[in-house]
């Protein structure tokens, strides 16, 4: 039998990226890594196949580090997946939330949950991932100190729920890109696909604003775009983006083509199958737009 394929996340065991990899890819074996850059160096090693990697979210937004890890590798992004993210706030067994002095987690996980810990006037503690905060917090069995997890994280570290789904906003979800050393380009079978970039434009006046204009004018929609320091200095920005497209299609392939133009740097990070749950996002939108104006 062969052996059984891998695929990497960040975090210990009973995270949310460990539960996303268990959603998309039930039939590999998912490998903790204690930070994003272990996850790049053991793919680049070719000691896992796949990584599962979060990249932003709704709450806290983008997720730093990936910024700058993904274009200095070699890795391409072949695939991405929204989760709902769902944090319970749980403690040592017989805890009471009106106990809870201390409440450690990820930094993005503190930053998702702020309502709960300001309403309890609990101090947050930056951890190094979610379920190795519950692992902490069991180790160190103090009815003071909490965790914010997954409940999977509970269930591991044998830890009580005291309070369920606590963060601040129901639609909190977290987008992961799927990460593999072959660049597996979608298809352009007209599917909805997206084109991940990042490109450095000219020092000229106006590149930037000249080199997007070719997605205006060609029709191509931008549902992402961020701009990040290079090597400390505040004049050497990247941008990072994300469009909705093919590169083969016609009007992509103009706006690239201008982008390109104005730029000293591009690299195009991936082109993969849009998640179906974008669908779902742009159904109240486009539900709104069919609304009659009120007096017409």
């Amino acid at each position: 039998m062969s052996e059984q394929r891998k695929i990497v996340f960040q975090g210990e065991v009973g995270a949310n990226s460990h539960m996303a990899c268990n959603s998309v890819y039930p039939d590999y074996q998912a490998i903790p890594c204690a930070t994003f850059e272990d996850c790049f160096q053991a793919m680049e090693n070719e000691r896992a196949d796949l990584a599962m990697i979060p990249i932003e979210n709704s709450v806290a937004g983008r997720v730093a580090d990936i910024h700058h890890l993904l274009p200095g590798s070699s890795l391409k992004i072949i695939g991405e997946y929204f989760m709902p993210i769902r944090f319970q706030l749980m403690g040592t067994k017989g805890a009471k939330i009106d106990e809870l002095t201390h409440v450690q987690s990820h930094v993005m996980g503190l930053g998702q949950c702020r309502k709960i810990l300001r309403d309890n006037n609990i101090l947050p503690v930056i951890g190094a991932d979610t379920a190795g905060s519950a692992r902490q917090i069991a180790e160190r069995n103090d009815p003071a100190w909490g965790a914010l997890a997954p409940e999977l994280a509970a269930d591991i570290y044998g830890l009580d729920i005291l309070a369920q789904n606590v963060e601040d906003a129901a639609h909190n979800t977290t987008r992961f890109v799927i990460l593999s050393r072959e660049d597996k380009k979608a298809v352009n079978t007209g599917q909805e696909v997206i084109t991940t970039i990042v490109f450095r434009v000219r020092n000229v006046s106006a590149a930037l604003y000249k080199a997007l204009g070719g997605f205006a004018t060609n029709s191509v929609n931008m549902t992402k775009l961020e701009s990040y320091q290079l090597e400390g200095q505040f004049f050497a920005s990247m941008f990072y983006a994300d469009i909705e497209g093919h590169p083969e299609q016609a009007n992509v392939a103009l706006a690239l083509e201008e982008l390109e133009f104005y730029s000293s740097e591009l690299n195009i990070l991936g082109v993969y199958n849009a998640s179906p749950f974008r669908a779902k996002i742009r159904e109240p939108e486009a539900n709104r737009a069919l609304r009659p104006t009120p007096g017409r």
